[in-house]
């Protein structure tokens, strides 16, 4: 097993450390959602960057989960990399 994995299975083991990770899961597919749009849309953090006007480590801090974003971020990096958002509300969980 990879050291990550086995640092990862380790701490959660701890039902406290569980909570927070799993805590984090919305966030984590965000992330997941943003970077597969760019890819697959072919397009670089500087392609993003550049059609967004900003620098290529604002897109990089993004993608790695450094920043919270506007809504009005999200949309328009969703719009540079040919896509739109759109929000879901889950009632009851």
């Amino acid at each position: 097993m990879k050291r990550l994995e086995t640092v990862k299975m380790g701490a959660l083991r701890d039902a406290s450390t569980r909570r927070e990770y799993h805590g984090l899961q919305e966030e984590f597919d965000l992330i997941d959602q943003l970077i597969t749009m760019r890819t697959s849309a072919g397009l670089t953090q500087e392609d993003v960057a550049n059609t967004l006007g900003t620098d290529k480590g604002n897109i990089s801090r993004l993608e790695g989960g450094k920043a919270n974003p506007s809504w009005s971020t999200i949309k328009k990096y969703a719009a540079a990399c040919g896509f739109r958002v759109k929000l879901e509300v889950v009632v009851g969980e």
